[in-house]
């Protein structure tokens, strides 16, 4: 399974960046599609995740009420949109899959991307 991850770049405090995320190889449609994200110096951790039909989605609290995750699933890509950006939000953002399960918690990615540079200046 190969992700490709685009849309990162530099965006000053308040602004927005939208991240998109394709799947490709032997992705599974009904997998869970999400990102992950680490600042310099930290470890990996959660941003938010989607199921396959859209039905259920997952935050990170840190991000909730200004990121938005979203997914097309007949073209296996995942979008995430994010508004209100502020320099804790800097870091490199992975794109991940993996199988779904009954509650979020369990989610575990399978696979990862190369991940996607994000800066938010003050």
């Amino acid at each position: 399974v190969q992700l490709q991850a685009s849309g990162g770049g530099l965006v000053q405090a308040g602004g927005s960046l939208r991240l998109s995320c394709a799947a490709s190889g032997r992705a599974r449609p009904r997998d869970v599609m999400g990102w992950f994200r680490q600042a310099p110096g930290e470890e990996r951790g959660f941003v938010a995740a989607i199921t396959w039909n859209s039905d259920s989605t997952n935050y990170a609290d840190s991000v909730k009420g200004r990121f938005t995750i979203s997914r097309d699933s007949a073209k296996n890509t995942v979008y995430l949109q994010m508004n209100s950006l502020k320099p804790e939000d800097t870091a490199v953002y992975y794109c991940v899959t993996g199988s779904p399960t009954l509650v979020w918690a369990r989610f575990s990615p399978k696979y990862w991307g190369q991940g996607t540079q994000v800066t938010v200046s003050s």
